[in-house]
Parts: structure tokens; C-alpha cells; sequence
């Protein structure tokens, strides 16, 4: 036959062979190969899921041994991919492969959500408990615990799912291009904040409320690899005429082209980009299963991660995220080079994915060795987390300031503006989140309940308080508040009583203060722990709401108070019998209240008194009547100062009762939008399980509350946490380098808020360990006044005006008054001009030359000595700077009517302190303001809101041993015998 009719017979043959099977691909989606899927049986049937077994009537082991020893593993697809993902083509079927290789495999199947009864409304919560429910049921048909795997989101499901359960019945959790850290991920190496700044644009309703199609997911994912994409198409075509070439890959080709994809419910993507892609809680924890808050923290079984690297959806670095998310799991790693797809369903995953797999499984069982592409992943290969140092703070600063920027921009005033030369520059730009304050007058409506309400109408359905291992909801905490109002009103609270809280940390004691915000009555928060009689008679208290714990003492007041009213919240609804005679507001149905025509709901205004907060002990405990205007100072500042956003988790050990938790840790998460948790009690050994099963990413402090956690032993929670900052007042400078030294990247941010007036300093830059920083624009203008010592009065100039301090003098701070001052504070008028007012704060300070203030103590606490008058500060920091040294404090020793200058000490574990180590950490403090006597002691008695105490140590005076004595050439010896009477002749 001649060549060109021959090649024309082919070309043909060719042409009509592609058009036969262009006819096929066009009428059913495909060719048919003629493959058969492998087979198995669907052994429950429940509403979200389908459990499947492969291999069912084909018993019997490849290995050594009964049927009986097969590893079993559970496979969880995506929600966006079929079932099939597992079982495409018998070429790259991993149920065939793991089936082959000795391994029982189950498989989850969600089916499509577009055909199934209900499939769009599903949410995250759903496919979770279904994934744990589906392993019980394999664990119930085998008898036997059960590998838990999943590809993609698949494996997040498999992550949430082992830690809802606590690891219980789970070997070991496989995961495929699974991130756990979603910030590492984003495209073009973009900070991870820009996705929780993002996401906070995107309302809930544009998620919620529409189910995204498969089509839309497959495009999406094609327009990952466009150039791949576009090239499988153009090499399906050159081939079409070649139905044996083909026929391998086509049940994968029609498996990506179409029939691989499913639609996305709508509610689980909303909650998907809200708790991980917008605030990445699987990285951080505190991510809700139901009510129930999880942590990956809480996964303990052993880890298999496969990274694909050139995953273009999950990348190394997201993937890799589970090596700080799970600090308690042994995890290990297998790498592989391909992308998202091909890890699982690919080429390479027949002969080298899922064979590891088999022999990871088989290995866990002691049936062979490790698969060498499988690695341990130890503690030097885990990356630091990205962006969480003082740049990524000021970074997380400014993009917190840009969103509310440009809501308020308009009104940001000149004096504003002027304060922000205050603060760094990154902090500069959250000024805006202040402007509100700036327009406050004495009466602007402005309250907890009215911030409270607001955030409720801005997003009902995010979780705002966790308590006890649960989240309530904006809307549930609104409801929770507007029946206990309803209860008030109808036990005769009118707005202005004054009504004491005698209650333990609990959701019902923070709904009974902002209900009673909220109906414009002042909650006077009693301490459990303190005098009543005398805090309820300086709170002009007529009635008292308790909880269970608590009752019994508040009918105490009774005899003291003859009519006073004490009823109970909290507990529950249910019968129960305290044995007392008082009204249970719980069986006070509140839609049985009829609200009164008086009622308003948040009539509060700045100038009314809100709170009213108690300091000291016995005969010095005062009373701190707190505006609401003070209220939202301290909200609005701490918000602004700690970048809060919707991100954040604002974690509290402080009883609720403390200043700290009241006006920073609640009023900071709420001005800032932010999640508040609290604990009922400070306790080192469950703290970082706390953190982590609530996700904080703020831990609020007081005093010397951490030293307990600095030195407590290593604790795996601790690994890699998301702590990034530490907020408070009044911890030791000592201290504060250690937290920050052990607790990185996490810093400390300090505060100080004055007890009387609205001065509130700052230490936003963290560049200077001790110092309280500078003025919080929108607080109190603030000023040093040149204080005489000696007579404990403000020094005046020849006009008879105070003097304001130069650089490193001695000064009280004051705060200038601009609303009528609460309470019984007189303010001092023509301080430094005619007609000002002030408030002295009692604290003596200096500031350096840059403008920085430091505190050198209460006036109150000065050391008068025979040698001049001693302020405790400087004592203390010099001291609290020794490697040595835990917790110090100065205090004066009465002998023969005058003070001797002592310091007490404690040692950090196994540390000594010498003679030589005190004479050169004072050699910067002049001599005459050195103690003369440094003790070392077991323990400094500390408050409930750990401050440390001097009374017993003074009362003890010049101890018999363990201290150190100072010579009059300003170094230090042991103390001896003889020198005991030296030092009371000296005082002389």
C-alpha cells in the first residue's frame, strides 16, 4: 500500500477515534474504563455521615498471625471532596494499597450536602462529632482502638476530633496537607494578622447563609495551578484519540474535572474562616466543639504529618503548625514531593504515601520498623512562631489601628493627637480606638451594659465568655443579663441602690454586675475574703446578691444590719435548700416581671458612680468608687494599649472581685471585642492546660502573681504557647526579665492606674524593664509635683504654687480633674494655676529624661531613718535584680522611735546570695538609702491578689540570723550578734 493513503488511513482511524471518544466524554462525562470501585459496606447509617468498611468479607492478614491483627484506620475526606478521594481509580486507591499491605480500613463518607436531608446547614461542630461518633462505632465492631486519618480538612477534623476525645481510643492521628497553623499559609508570605483583620470585614451573613458549590471549589483549586491545570486539559485532548493511553488515568481526571466535588456548607464555612482562618485557633486552642472549648494541646497520642512539598493550598510551613500546636504529642513527619492532590490521589501516592502509612501503623503495632521517609520531629526543628516579638506587637498595633481608623478618623481631636507624641509609633496608631473618650462628658451615656449590648447587635454568635471548660455567646450572655435584670427589678432594685456582690468567680456573678450596670444600680463588690461589715457599711450597701458559697456569710450582716436583704443567684433553677431564710432569684421566672414605666435599659452616664471596689486590709481598707467613665478608661486603654481585637482570648486568674479583672481583663475584652476567660483560682500546675484549652493569647496579672509560674517545673503546655503579652500592675522588674526571658516571644505590658483620679501610665515599648512608661492618651493629663519628704506635703515656690519636678526628682504624681470626682476624694484646687484642680495619687515617682516614669513607692510607705527618709523602690529593684534573688521588699524596722532601713529576700531554688552580690547591686543607690539590714526569708506573706505584705516582717524586727548587715562603708557582711546592738544603738 503506498506511504500517503496509509498515513491518510491512520489520521482516520485517529480522527474518528477521538471523535467516538470525544461523543463518549460529551454524553457521559467520561470514558468508561470498565474499572470497578473496591468494595465495601456501609455499616451505619447516621444523619451527617455514612460509615464504610472496606474489604468486608475478605478476611484473613498478610501478616504473621490471626485476621484479628490488622491495624485498623478510620479515613476522613474534606467536606469539599467526596469519599471517593480514598478510592479513585484501582491505580492510586488507598484503601487498596493500605488493604494490600495488611491494614483494615474504614472510611467516613458525609456524602453531598446539596442532596442530603439538612446537608447546607451543617455545621464544623458536625462533622467533628461525627468523626468521634464514627471511631466509637468502629472501636464498638472491633473491639480494638482505631488510626485516625484524614486528608486536608479531613485531617483538621481528625485533629479537633482527637482532642474533644482527649486522645481516648485513638493509636494515632495521620493527617495529610492539614494545616494547624493557617497565619504560616497565607499567599505571597502576607503577615497572619491581615487574615483576622480581613475576616473581621467579612459580616457572618455573607458566610452563613450560602453554601459554596463544588464547581467553585474545583475552580478555585484549578486556579491554584493554572499552568498544570491548562496542561492536563491539552494533553487529555492530544490523547483522546488513544482510549488504552487514557484509560489509567481517567477515573482521576473525571474525579478532579467534576465528580470528585461537593458543595461546602454554608454555617461550616462561616465558622471555619471565623475560628481558623481569621483567629487560627487551631494553632492558638480554645476553638468550640458545641459549647465545649478543645484544644490541640490536649492530643497526646502519637502524630503522623505528611507535608507535600509543593502543596500549593497547605503549605510546609501551616502543616507544620501541629509541632507547636500539640507540644504533649510525639509528632513525626514524612515529606513528600508533590502538591495538594497528589499526596493522596497522585502518582507517587500508590508507591510511596500510603505504603508509609501502612508501615507507620504496622510500626506503632511492633510489627516492623519505622518507613525510612518517616522522621520523629524533636524539639530543634520546631520554627519559632512568625510575628509574635516586640515588631510583630507593633505590627499587630497598627493593623488593629487601621481598621478602627477608618471609622473614627473624623474625630480625632487635636489633644489627642498630642498625647500620641507619648507613646511609640506603632501605639500611636491606636489612637483612634480612643476618640470615644475624647467625646465623653459628664453626661455621655457610657457602661459596661451599654459596650455589652453593642458588641451582643455586632455579633451575637461569637463567643465572648468562657468559663470552666464552656463559651457562652453574645447572645446567650445578653439573655443571661437581661433576666437577671428582670430579677432585680423585681426584688425592688431601682436605679442608684447601691447593691454588694458577694459572689465567687462564676458566669452568674459577671452577669449580676453588668445587669446591675445595665438597670443603672452600683455594684459594690464585697471580697469573700475581707471584712464585710466594714466594706458593706463603706458601700452604703442596703441588699446583697450571693451565690451559694457565699450565703451563709452575707446572712451574717444581718445582725449587724437589721433589714439588710440578701438574696441568692447562681446554681442553677433548680429545688434546693440552703437552709436559710432568703429569696432564690433562680426561681424568679423573668418573663413573669413586668418592666416598670421607669425602666431604661443602660441609662448609665459618665459621671454616675458604677462601682464601687475595695483595697487594704482591717482598719485600712478603703473603698474605690469607680465612674463609669473610669470604667471605660481603663476598657478602652487596655484594648488599645494590648491591640486587642476579636482574635484575642483575654485570660484571667484574678477573682473577679480585684480592680485588675474587672476594669482590665472584662473592660478590655470588651472594649476591644475580644474573648474574656475566667478562672476561679491561680494554680501553676494547671495554668498552661488552661491557656491552652481556652486559647488565650493575653494573661492578665497582679503583682507577683507569676513568680509561682516562673518557678514552677517545665510544662510541656508551655511549648510553643500563644501567650503573646502579659498585662498588669506591679510586678517586680526582677521578675518581669524573667517572665519575658522564659515565656518568649511573650512580653510584659505594664500598667499603672492611680486608686484616686484618672492617671493611667503605660509602658507600651517594654524597652525599659521597671518603668511604668508614660501617659495613655485620653487618661488624665499627669504631673510631678516637688514633694517635701519631711513633711509629706507638696513643696511651693515663692508664689505659693506647687513646682513641677525636673528629670530623676522626687515628685507626687498627680492627675488633673476634668469630670466631678466620685466619692469622698477632694481634690486640690490652684495647684499650679489659679482655679485647677488635681488629685494627689498617693504615689511618689521620678521621671527620666526621656519623659519614662518610675515608681518609687507610696508616700505612705516611706522608711523614715535616722539618717534621712528612704523611699522602698529603689530597694526593691536593686535587690529584684539579683540572679539570686525571687521577690524582695523594703520596709522601715521601729527601734526607739525611729526606723532602720531593712529588705527581705527570697531565694530562687538552689540559688545563694552573698555578702558581695548585695554590696554591688547598690552601688548605684546612695548610701544613705540603702538598708541597712537584708534578711532572707522562707516566704513573704502575700494578698489574695498577690502583693506582698511588710506588717509581719516589721513586726519581727532585727532577726537573729540569715541576714546581711551593712557597714558605714556601705558594704555588706553577714549580721552577727554584736551586730544586733550596733544596729539598735545606730537608730539612736
Amino acid at each position: 500500500m503506498p506511504i500517503i493513503p496509509k498515513a491518510l488511513l491512520s489520521l482516520g482511524f485517529r480522527v474518528g477515534a477521538t471523535a467516538q471518544n470525544a461523543l463518549e466524554v460529551a454524553r457521559f462525562g467520561g470514558l468508561d474504563t470498565d474499572e470497578a470501585a473496591s468494595p465495601y459496606e456501609v455499616v451505619s447509617r447516621q444523619r451527617v455521615y455514612r460509615l464504610r468498611h472496606y474489604f468486608p468479607s475478605q478476611g484473613g492478614s498478610d501478616l504473621p498471625g490471626e485476621a484479628g491483627e490488622r491495624p485498623i484506620i478510620l479515613l476522613v475526606p474534606p467536606l469539599m471532596i467526596t469519599a471517593e478521594v480514598y478510592d479513585i481509580s484501582p491505580m492510586v486507591s488507598a484503601v487498596g494499597v493500605l488493604y494490600r499491605q495488611g491494614v483494615d480500613p474504614w472510611v467516613v463518607d458525609f456524602g453531598a450536602p446539596e442532596h442530603e436531608p439538612g446537608g447546607l446547614e451543617r455545621t464544623l461542630t458536625d462533622h467533628v462529632l461525627a468523626v468521634s461518633d464514627a471511631l466509637d462505632r468502629v472501636r464498638e465492631i472491633t473491639g480494638r482502638d482505631v488510626h485516625l486519618a484524614g486528608y486536608s480538612q479531613g485531617g483538621m477534623f481528625c485533629y479537633q476530633a482527637a482532642a474533644y476525645r482527649r486522645g481516648e481510643g485513638i493509636e494515632s492521628v495521620v493527617t495529610f496537607g492539614s494545616p494547624a497553623d493557617t497565619h504560616a499559609g497565607l499567599p505571597f508570605g502576607l503577615p497572619g494578622w491581615l487574615a483576622s483583620e480581613t475576616t473581621k470585614l467579612v459580616p457572618d451573613w455573607v458566610l452563613g447563609d450560602w453554601a459554596v458549590p463544588g464547581w467553585v471549589t474545583r475552580t478555585g483549586f484549578q486556579l491554584l495551578s493554572p499552568v498544570k491545570s491548562v496542561r492536563n486539559r491539552i494533553d487529555f485532548i492530544r490523547q483522546l484519540h488513544d482510549r488504552e493511553v487514557l484509560a489509567p488515568r481517567e477515573r482521576q481526571r473525571r474525579f478532579m474535572q467534576s465528580e470528585g466535588w461537593v458543595a461546602w456548607p454554608g454555617p461550616a464555612l462561616a465558622e471555619f474562616v471565623r475560628q481558623f482562618v481569621g483567629h487560627n485557633r487551631m494553632l492558638t486552642g480554645g476553638f468550640l466543639i458545641g459549647d465545649r472549648l478543645v484544644t490541640l494541646a490536649d492530643i497526646a497520642c502519637p502524630v503522623l504529618s505528611f507535608v507535600g512539598a509543593a502543596d500549593e493550598i497547605a503549605s510546609p510551613a501551616a502543616v507544620r503548625g501541629i509541632r507547636r500546636a500539640a507540644p504533649r504529642a510525639e509528632v513525626y513527619e514524612a515529606t513528600v514531593r508533590t502538591g495538594h492532590f497528589g499526596m493522596v490521589a497522585g502518582s507517587h501516592s500508590a508507591g510511596l504515601t500510603w505504603p508509609a502509612v501502612a508501615g507507620w501503623l504496622h510500626w506503632r503495632a511492633g510489627q516492623a520498623e519505622l518507613p525510612d521517609l518517616i522522621h520523629r520531629v524533636g524539639d530543634e526543628d520546631v520554627e519559632p512562631p512568625d510575628g509574635q516579638g516586640r515588631a510583630g506587637y507593633g505590627l499587630k498595633l497598627a493593623a488593629g489601628a487601621g481598621v478602627d481608623a477608618a471609622r473614627s478618623v473624623a474625630v480625632a481631636t487635636s489633644r489627642a493627637v498630642r498625647g500620641a507624641r507619648h507613646l511609640t509609633g506603632a501605639a500611636a496608631a491606636q489612637l483612634p480606638r480612643l476618640a470615644r473618650l475624647e467625646r465623653i462628658q459628664p453626661d455621655t451615656p457610657v457602661s459596661l451594659g451599654l459596650l455589652l449590648d453593642e458588641q451582643a447587635r455586632r455579633a451575637p454568635d461569637d463567643v465572648f465568655f468562657l468559663f470552666d471548660g464552656r463559651g457562652h455567646t453574645q447572645a446567650a450572655v445578653k439573655h443571661r443579663i437581661d433576666s437577671v435584670v428582670r430579677g432585680l427589678i423585681e426584688i425592688g432594685v431601682r436605679q442608684g441602690d447601691q447593691v454588694g456582690v458577694l459572689m465567687g468567680t462564676r458566669p452568674s456573678a459577671l452577669a449580676a454586675l453588668a445587669a446591675l450596670n445595665r438597670l443603672g444600680a452600683v455594684a459594690v463588690l464585697l471580697r469573700p475574703d475581707g471584712d464585710l461589715a466594714a466594706e458593706a457599711r463603706l458601700g452604703q450597701v442596703g441588699r446583697i446578691i450571693a451565690d451559694p458559697e457565699h450565703a451563709a456569710r452575707a446572712m451574717e450582716l444581718e445582725e449587724t444590719f437589721p433589714g439588710m436583704q440578701v438574696c441568692l443567684l447562681g446554681g442553677g433553677a433548680g429545688e434546693r435548700d440552703l437552709g436559710l431564710p432568703l429569696l432564690d432569684m433562680e426561681r424568679i421566672d423573668p418573663d413573669d416581671v413586668e418592666l416598670p414605666g421607669w425602666y431604661r435599659p443602660n441609662p448609665g452616664r459618665a459621671g454616675d458612680l458604677a462601682f464601687v471596689l475595695f483595697t487594704g486590709e482591717g482598719e485600712r481598707t478603703r473603698a474605690g468608687r469607680i465612674t463609669n467613665r473610669r470604667w471605660a478608661l481603663s476598657a478602652f486603654g487596655t484594648a488599645s494599649s494590648a491591640a486587642l481585637s476579636p482574635a484575642d482570648t483575654v485570660y484571667s486568674p484574678t477573682a473577679l472581685h480585684h480592680p485588675s479583672a474587672l476594669l482590665m481583663t472584662i473592660g478590655g475584652a470588651v472594649a476591644g471585642g475580644a474573648r474574656v476567660a475566667l478562672a476561679t483560682a491561680f494554680d501553676p500546675a494547671t495554668f498552661w492546660n488552661e491557656v491552652r484549652r481556652y486559647g488565650a493569647t493575653v494573661v492578665s496579672y497582679t503583682w507577683t502573681l507569676t513568680a509561682a509560674l516562673v518557678n514552677a517545673p517545665p510544662d510541656p503546655g508551655e511549648r510553643h504557647h500563644s501567650v503573646r503579652l502579659f498585662i498588669g500592675s506591679g510586678m517586680p522588674s526582677g521578675l518581669w526579665r524573667r517572665v519575658e526571658r522564659r515565656f518568649a516571644p511573650a512580653r510584659v505590658l505594664e500598667f499603672y492606674a492611680s486608686t484616686q483620679g484618672e492617671a493611667i501610665l503605660v509602658n507600651l515599648s517594654g524597652k525599659k524593664t521597671g518603668s511604668l512608661g508614660r501617659p495613655l492618651p485620653g487618661s488624665a493629663e499627669v504631673r510631678l509635683a516637688v514633694y517635701d519628704l519631711e513633711h509629706g506635703r507638696l513643696a511651693d515656690n515663692e508664689e505659693g504654687f506647687a513646682v513641677e519636678c525636673r528629670p530623676d526628682e522626687v515628685g507626687m504624681l498627680l492627675a488633673k480633674v476634668r469630670t466631678p470626682v466620685a466619692g469622698p476624694v477632694r481634690p486640690l484646687r490652684g495647684v499650679f494655676a489659679a482655679g485647677d484642680a488635681w488629685v494627689a495619687t498617693g504615689d511618689l515617682f521620678e521621671r527620666d529624661a526621656d519623659g519614662d516614669f518610675w515608681l518609687l513607692g507610696q508616700a505612705a510607705e516611706l522608711i523614715r531613718t535616722a539618717e534621712g527618709i528612704v523611699p522602698p523602690g529603689p530597694i526593691r529593684t536593686a535587690l529584684g535584680d539579683l540572679p539570686a534573688v525571687d521577690l524582695a521588699v523594703a520596709y522601715g524596722v521601729p527601734v526607739d522611735g525611729v526606723e532602720l532601713a531593712a529588705a527581705a529576700v527570697t531565694l530562687r531554688p538552689g540559688a545563694e546570695l552573698r555578702a558581695v552580690d548585695l554590696t554591688e547591686a547598690f552601688l548605684a543607690v546612695p548610701p544613705p538609702m540603702r538598708p541597712v539590714l537584708v534578711r532572707i526569708v522562707h516566704e513573704i506573706p502575700v494578698t489574695d491578689c498577690h502583693r506582698l505584705l511588710t506588717s509581719s516582717l516589721r513586726d519581727e524586727g532585727i532577726p537573729a540570723a540569715a541576714a546581711f548587715y551593712r557597714e558605714a562603708a556601705g558594704g555588706y557582711r553577714a549580721l552577727t550578734a554584736a551586730d544586733r546592738g550596733r544596729l539598735k544603738r545606730r537608730a539612736r
